[in-house]
């Protein structure tokens, strides 16, 4: 390659490296895996070696991706937090050591192993032993303060349990990962894929999103975990170790890595680099690789650092593993809110230790831009090694009767037009009486979280839709058992009655349902944004529906937060103002002292009357109180109880006479009142949505996850890992008898 080529080969390689990091650092976007964005940086940083006249000391393969926002004050790190030096290779790895050895004159070094989490980075900052700050890692100098988001992880622990055996340091900065399990990830992309808006590729890049929400209620809504296993500065300094400063890590109670490895020279390490790959897919957090690190502190002091990463650790990157198969359809699901989803039904294929036959392909700009057709041979991988995607076309093996694919006009159920809103990528049936809308729509109200109406399967819900007994989910309070009894769940050809007994179980859940509180409902009618706790906590705010309809305390909030955005735009402190000249920010200055006055003014109104909180931190941007439900949600439910669609539900609810009630306790009586509650194994005398809602009536918060913070650990028969969290951390658990005497149920 002669210096003209690499240095148009350079520039061609660099825009596309830097458009790469800024979708995955800052929009948690990425087009690419992560393993195509290293060969890009890779080949980059080659030919910079070898043409270093067209080199720049601000290239991207010379500084740590930056991931801060708009909207976040930045804070700068006692000391820079780096990234890793990575490869796909043994020899590379081994190679690693030869440096390493050379650099520091000694073959035996030893080392430590730790999985490498597929999360967002961050460092926690503590403060004799007290929480005070959470920071990004931005652009290893400084990143931006998430402490008030960073505070709704349940499993972070705000204070350290210090010990005589382990000591609790003046200040320390942890570093780790943010995450979400499959379970949440799973749950949340399936609520935006039915809303119209672009899933997440994968947990890493949603715990990204999710984290950087200026609204820190709807982060609580989602439920992020966290694991620290880093070091940054530390005074008086407390461990000499890797290893040691991971034992210390527990005993303070902090969430951190599963399992690690203590090697003695490199073919040690290599040798728990395969059995970190057999362990990794049973751990609570992703994993797409294996760091290696320098045990010894003073060691790596010696070894030092490049201006990217430490000269004394690297990560060893696992192949995500890939088959072909065949695309032999490429179907259409309609959901509930009637957004269009196409799928690739595949030719069967074993991955990651699974069969996989389908893969969601997301939408229609995600079909055009693979260009991918039925009759194609597609590479399908684990997407974070969780959900089938396919990842691209192997073009060669396709032949002539492989044509473009045609994203139907129509709805495949109802035939009606589809359309695009605007700022939207899926189309969607905008028939609200469609079948498949209805069917998933009752499915969803009859669900454990919602109404939890027994009996009330997939298949019931399209027979009672398909014989005109069900309209929609209201109708189900209508059904008799006269012709419930008698409904076909088969063909004509081959009958399946459901049958009188059946029929009588389903009619009496819908019996009890009338009876279930505010919450229940809030969830059952599928209102955007409106998730399990977010209804929970809008019903302890309001009597009945009626108040919830037309709800003050909903409409300051929303208030708030068009005063606190106003207050931001006008801010001659913020980032969108820096470019601005000092007499640009004198003159924004009023409005700014207009808008914050308003906002806290407001936001201490809410607070006295007992339905927000001081927001935390010494200087909380851009808000002075923390409301109960976030802005989105309280604007999202009042805008459906003023559609036609709202309007409806409540006129149809007074016909049938159902009158929800909040059953949130206002006495502080109870044994749970303010007290957080974690249910693990089989309830026998109760369902788990039935002693939840008995938990939250009484004033009690019930928890997914176990942490420091948890009073009280629920154990039935069944009861896995939580059990074992709780005697970690030292949390009570009670069995059912003692559960059903504190609620007073005998």
């Amino acid at each position: 390659m002669t210096p003209t080529e690499a240095k148009k080969r350079i520039a061609e390689l660099r825009a596309e490296v830097v458009r790469h990091a800024e979708l995955y650092y800052r929009q948690a976007k990425p087009e690419i895996s992560d393993r195509d964005y290293d060969k890009l940086e890779r080949a980059l940083a080659d030919l910079e070696k070898e043409f270093p006249q067209f080199a720049k000391k601000d290239s991207q393969t010379a500084k740590v991706g930056d991931d801060r926002l708009a909207g976040f004050s930045t804070y700068r790190h006692r000391q820079p937090m780096q990234s890793l030096d990575n490869t796909y290779s043994e020899e590379e790895y081994r190679a690693f050591h030869q440096r390493l050895a050379k650099q520091l004159e000694r073959e035996a070094l030893s080392y430590v192993v730790e999985p490498k989490i597929d999360g967002l980075a961050v460092s926690v900052t503590y403060e004799k032993g007290r929480l005070t700050r959470a920071v990004t890692r931005g652009n290893g100098e400084e990143g931006d303060d998430i402490t008030v988001n960073a505070k709704t992880i349940h499993s972070l622990p705000h204070e350290l349990k210090a010990g005589r055996k382990h000591p609790v340091p003046d200040v320390i900065e942890i570093r780790g990962e943010i995450y979400l399990t499959l379970e949440e990830f799973q749950r949340i992309n399936q609520e935006r894929e039915e809303a119209g808006e672009p899933v997440y590729a994968n947990p890493r890049n949603l715990a990204a999103g999710t984290i950087k929400q200026l609204d820190s209620k709807e982060v609580a809504r989602r439920k992020l975990e966290i694991v620290l296993y880093g070091i940054g500065f530390c005074e008086p300094s407390v461990a000499e170790s890797q290893s040691g400063f991971l034992e210390l890590v527990k005993h303070w109670g902090l969430p951190t890595v599963e399992k690690f490895w203590t090697a003695d020279g490199i073919d040690e390490a290599w040798k728990a680099v395969g059995e970190l790959d057999k362990l990794r897919h049973a751990f609570a957090y992703g994993t797409d690789g294996a760091v290696t690190k320098l045990d010894s502190f003073p060691l790596r002091r010696a070894a030092g650092s490049t201006s990217k990463a430490p000269r004394w650790a690297i990560a060893y990157k696992f192949e995500p593993e890939r088959a072909e198969t065949k695309i032999n359809a490429i179907t259409i699901q309609v959901g509930r809110t009637g957004v269009l989803t196409p799928v690739a039904e595949l030719e069967p294929v074993q991955l990651s230790g699974s069969t996989v036959s389908r893969a969601t392909l997301h939408n229609r700009d995600e079909i055009e831009r693979k260009d991918i057709r039925v009759g194609d041979y597609v590479l399908v991988e684990k997407a974070g090694e969780i959900i089938p995607a396919v990842i691209e076309v192997n073009t060669k093996r396709r032949t002539p009767a492989c044509q473009p694919y045609k994203f139907p006009g129509k709805c495949p159920e109802c035939a009606t037009k589809v359309v695009q809103l605007e700022g939207e990528v899926a189309l969607r049936c905008p028939n609200y009486d469609c079948p498949a809308q209805i069917v998933r729509r009752i499915g969803f109200f009859a669900s454990k979280p919602a109404l939890d109406l027994d009996g009330m399967g997939g298949i019931i819900a399209e027979k009672l839709v398909e014989r005109g007994l069900v309209e929609e989910p209201l109708d189900v309070f209508g059904l008799k058992i006269e012709k419930l009894a008698i409904l076909n769940l088969g063909s004509n050809d081959e009958p399946r009655i459901f049958g009188e007994k059946n029929a009588q179980k389903l009619l009496d859940a819908i019996s009890h349902a009338r009876e279930l509180p505010l919450a229940r409902w809030l969830l059952a009618f599928a209102i955007p944004d409106v998730g399990e706790e977010t209804a929970h906590d809008i019903a302890s705010l309001h009597k009945n529906l009626e108040e919830v309809a037309d709800s003050q305390v909903l409409k300051d909030y929303v208030e708030l937060d068009r005063l606190n955005d106003e207050m931001l735009r006008n801010s001659p402190a913020s980032k969108e103002n820096k470019s601005k000249s000092d007499e640009e920010k004198d003159e924004m200055r009023p409005e700014w002292e207009r808008f914050k006055s308003a906002a806290d003014d407001l936001g201490q109104r809410l607070i006295d009357a007992g339905v927000a909180k001081p927001a935390a931190g010494e200087n909380p941007v851009p808000r002075k109180a923390n409301t109960k439900v976030g802005p989105i949600a309280a604007k999202s439910i009042l805008m459906w109880f003023q559609s036609n669609r709202g309007e409806a539900t409540l006129k149809r609810m007074k016909e049938l006479e159902l009158n929800p009630v909040s059953q949130q306790s206002s006495s502080g009586g109870s044994a749970f009142f303010g007290k957080t509650v974690v249910l693990t194994g089989t309830l026998e005398n109760m369902s788990r949505n039935q002693a939840q809602e008995k938990i939250r009536a009484l004033g009690g918060n019930v928890a997914g996850s176990v942490s420091r913070k948890t009073d009280f650990v629920v154990a039935g028969p069944g009861a896995g890992s939580k059990l074992d969290d709780a005697k970690k951390y030292g949390v009570k658990v009670i069995d059912e008898v003692e559960f059903q005497a504190m609620i007073g149920v005998t």
